[in-house]
Parts: C-alpha cells; sequence; structure tokens
C-alpha cells in the first residue's frame, strides 16, 4: 500500500511539472494578428506556438467569422501548416475574408492572380483586388498597385489616385523607399504635370 501510494505521488510530481513546463498559449487578439498578418509573421507564430491554437483558430474563421481569423486559417489550409493541406479550401477563406474588407488578403489574392499561385493567373482580376487595399491604406498593395499600372495593366483612370497614395504613405525601410520613388517617377511619366501636381497636394 505504502509504495502504490509513493507510487501515485510521484506520478503527480511528474505531471505537475510537465504542466509547469508546458506553457499554454492565450489565442491571439485582433490587434496582435493584425500585425502579425502584415508583418506576414502569422503563419510562423502558429507553428511557434506548437500548433495548440488550431481548433480556436477554426472556430473564430467558420464559427465567428473574424477576417483576420478567416485568413489565417486559409494560409494554414493553403499551405498546409499544423493541418492537412487543402489549397481549394485555403482560397475560400481568404475569399471571405477578403470579402469583408481585409487588406492583407485583398493583397493577397492580387498577388496570386498576379503571380499564378495556387490560382490561375489573372492579372484584370488581381487589379480590382490590389485597388481595394491600396485605397485602405496597405502598403504592399499599393506598391503592386502602381507597378501593374506603370507596366500598362489597368486603367489610365487609376493613374493619378495610385500616385496620389504611394507618394503621401509614410515609407521607413530604405529599400522600399527607394522602389516607390521609382515607382512614382515612372508614373508621373503617363499623366500631364498639373495632374502629378494635383495628386501631391491632396492627401488620401
Amino acid at each position: 500500500m505504502y509504495k502504490y501510494l509513493l507510487g501515485l505521488f510521484c506520478c503527480s510530481i511528474f505531471a505537475l511539472q510537465a504542466a509547469q513546463d508546458y506553457e499554454v498559449v492565450q489565442l491571439y487578439t485582433q490587434d496582435e494578428l493584425v500585425v502579425l498578418i502584415n508583418n506576414n509573421q502569422h503563419l510562423a507564430r502558429v507553428k511557434k506556438d506548437e500548433c495548440q491554437l488550431v481548433q480556436d483558430i477554426e472556430a473564430h474563421a467558420t464559427k465567428v467569422q473574424e477576417p483576420t481569423y478567416q485568413f489565417l486559417w486559409g494560409d494554414m489550409l493553403a499551405w498546409g501548416v499544423c493541418v492537412d493541406k487543402d489549397p481549394e479550401l485555403g482560397v475560400y477563406f481568404m475569399w471571405q475574408a477578403a470579402n469583408q474588407g481585409l487588406p492583407a488578403a485583398l493583397e493577397q489574392l492580387g498577388r496570386y492572380y498576379v503571380k499564378g499561385t495556387l490560382v490561375q493567373r489573372d492579372i484584370a482580376k488581381a487589379m480590382p483586388l490590389l485597388r481595394e487595399s491600396a485605397g485602405l491604406g496597405f502598403l504592399p498593395a499599393q506598391l503592386q498597385w502602381a507597378d501593374l499600372l506603370v507596366k500598362g495593366n489597368g486603367s489610365p483612370k487609376d493613374y493619378e489616385e495610385a500616385y496620389r497614395l504611394l507618394h503621401h504613405a509614410i515609407i521607413a525601410d530604405k529599400k522600399t523607399h527607394q522602389r516607390a520613388v521609382n515607382t512614382l517617377k515612372q508614373l508621373s511619366q503617363k499623366m500631364p504635370a498639373n495632374v502629378v501636381a494635383r495628386a501631391k497636394r491632396i492627401a488620401p
């Protein structure tokens, strides 16, 4: 009996120690998840957290239908992160997030259509996605949209708006800033000087 009780005590100690060593991960806040997504760190974070939040993420995407979680869940499915890979369902959830106006979802889908990633390459389909994301202030979309316009895609009617958004964007990274400078220079050559001047004056 004594040995039995001693064994239970030892098992309890080991279990308590294991529980203390196992850190319970809290669900991401909306603000935290937006930052992770915008910095393209959301999938890395899920892996770092050892896939502990898969059920919670799925519930927030499918039941609560929060766009940030729809995007995260879609990316996880598309690339097989902590779940079985299902690109078709992944893109579906990306679209759900985009339809709710999540800038990163709009931009990613636009980029996928530009590059032909997971979907067929379709610049015409990409342009309105990037335009909407750019209008919401998402810098990666502003850069891509302007680049595509410079290359002759889209409508000349969008030149001024694309120039205005990118000209007034705050860009800390030097390499990205120089890319914006080059793109603005090329885009300005497609417009009359007075239109360029107007775009510079009117902040978004």
